[in-house]
C-alpha cells in the first residue's frame, strides 16, 4: 500500500525537524541531561506555542484535534533530535483525561495541559511489583465517597515536573493527585536513559475526592494505550534513522588502507540493514500500534548498536553521542511492553 504525509503533515514534520535541531545540539542535550529536571522551561513554552502539547488532544478542550499520524511525525522528530523533554508523559496523561475523564475533570486539567499550562504523567508501576501491562496491585482504600492510597509506583517520567499525577490503582481506575498533595513523596531513580527522568512517588494516605477519580476502567484504557504506543515506537524509529544516518556519514568520512570504510562489504551490508530495519520501523509506526511497538523496540537499539559498531573505537567512548540513542532506545524498547510482549499481541489477533 502507498503511503505518504498530507502537506499539513509534511509542515509538521518541517517545523518540528527545524526547531529541534536549532535547540538541541550535542553540547545541550548533555546540559540538559546533567541538569536539575532534565529540560529548560522555556523550551516547554514554545512547544505548547506550537501547539505541541495539545497536537491530538481535541479543539473542544483547547487542543489541536489531529490525529494518531501527526502524533507519530511529532515524536519521530523527538526521537531524531533525542529531546529531552516531559513531553511524551503529559501526552499520556492529556489522553487519558480525553478518552477516559469526566467533563469537570477535563475542564480542571485537560484544557490548561493542552495550553502548555499544566503538565501530567501517568504513575503506573508498582514497587516490587511485575510491572504487568494494566495489572496494578495498589490498593484503594474507601474513605466517605472518595478514596485513600497508600504506596509507592516506580518508573514515574517527569514526576519533579509534573503538576499532577494520573494514578492507576488495582480497580483499573485512574486518579488524579496534585504533585503537592499531602502524603505524596518524590525521590529522583538511576535511569539508563539521563535524558529522560525517571522518579519514584510515594503516596502515604493521600486522600482522593470522588470527583478525582476518572470515571472509566480497565478497558476503557486500551485506547490510550495503543496511542501512546505508536508514539513511544515513532520515537524509536526517530532514533534509528538519525544514528543510521550518522553511520552512513562515518562510513563515507573514515578511511582505512586508502579507502572509505564503507567501501568494505562488512561495513556497508550493516548500513544496508539498518536501513532496512528503520524503514520496516517506520512502515508499521503508521501502520499499526502493537506491531509497531514491536519492532521498533528491537530497531530503536539494534540500529543505534550497529551504528556503533561501524564508527569503531570513538563509538564506545563517553564524548561521542551515540552512547545517549542506544540508552533512549533501549529505555523505549522496555517501556509500555517489550518486543516479545506485542508480538505476541499481534500473534493474538491474527490467530483470533
Amino acid at each position: 500500500m502507498y503511503f505518504d504525509l498530507t502537506d499539513e503533515q509534511q509542515a509538521i514534520k518541517a517545523t518540528a525537524h527545524d526547531f529541534l535541531a536549532a535547540r538541541y545540539k550535542s553540547d545541550r542535550i548533555r546540559e540538559l541531561a546533567e541538569s536539575e529536571n532534565g529540560f529548560e522551561q522555556s523550551d516547554w513554552d514554545e512547544m505548547a506555542e506550537l501547539g505541541w502539547t495539545g497536537l491530538a488532544l481535541p479543539e473542544e478542550w483547547g487542543g489541536q484535534g489531529l490525529g494518531i499520524v501527526e502524533l507519530a511525525v511529532l515524536f519521530e522528530e523527538m526521537g531524531y533530535a533525542l529531546a529531552p523533554s516531559p513531553l511524551f508523559s503529559n501526552t499520556i496523561a492529556g489522553l487519558a483525561l480525553s478518552l477516559c475523564g469526566s467533563d469537570e475533570q477535563r475542564e480542571r486539567y485537560l484544557r490548561p495541559l493542552a495550553e502548555g499550562k499544566l503538565r501530567g504523567t501517568p504513575a503506573l508501576w508498582d514497587a516490587g511489583g511485575p510491572a504487568t501491562i494494566g495489572s496494578f496491585t495498589m490498593e484503594p482504600r474507601a474513605d466517605g465517597e472518595g478514596i485513600v492510597l497508600d504506596g509507592e509506583k516506580v518508573l514515574v517520567m517527569d514526576a519533579a515536573a509534573a503538576d499532577f499525577f494520573l494514578v492507576a490503582t488495582s480497580d483499573g481506575r485512574r486518579h488524579l493527585v496534585e504533585r503537592g498533595a499531602d502524603g505524596v513523596t518524590i525521590t529522583p531513580s538511576t535511569s539508563i536513559d539521563t535524558t529522560r527522568r525517571l522518579y519514584a512517588v510515594r503516596f502515604d494516605g493521600v486522600k482522593v475526592a470522588a470527583e478525582d477519580s476518572l470515571p472509566a476502567a480497565e478497558a476503557d484504557y486500551y485506547g490510550v494505550f495503543f496511542r501512546l504506543c505508536v508514539a513511544l515506537a515513532a520515537e524509536s524509529t526517530g532514533i534509528a534513522q538519525r544514528t543510521m544516518e550518522m553511520a552512513v556519514a562515518y562510513a563515507k568520512d573514515r578511511q582505512q588502507f586508502g579507502r572509505p570504510i564503507g567501501a568494505y562489504q562488512a561495513v556497508s551490508h550493516r548500513c544496508a540493514q539498518m536501513l532496512l530495519e528503520t524503514e520496516n520501523a517506520r512502515s508499521a509506526v503508521y501502520g499499526a500500534a502493537s506491531m509497531a511497538k514491536a519492532y521498533a523496540s528491537d530497531a530503536g537499539w539494534r540500529v543505534p548498536d550497529a551504528s556503533i559498531q561501524v564508527h569503531g573505537g570513538i563509538g564506545f567512548t563517553w564524548e561521542h553521542d551515540l552512547h545517549f540513542f542506544l540508552k533512549r532506545g533501549k529505555a523505549n524498547a522496555a517501556m509500555f511492553g517489550d518486543s516479545k510482549w506485542h508480538r505476541e499481541r499481534v500473534a493474538d489477533a491474527v490467530l483470533a
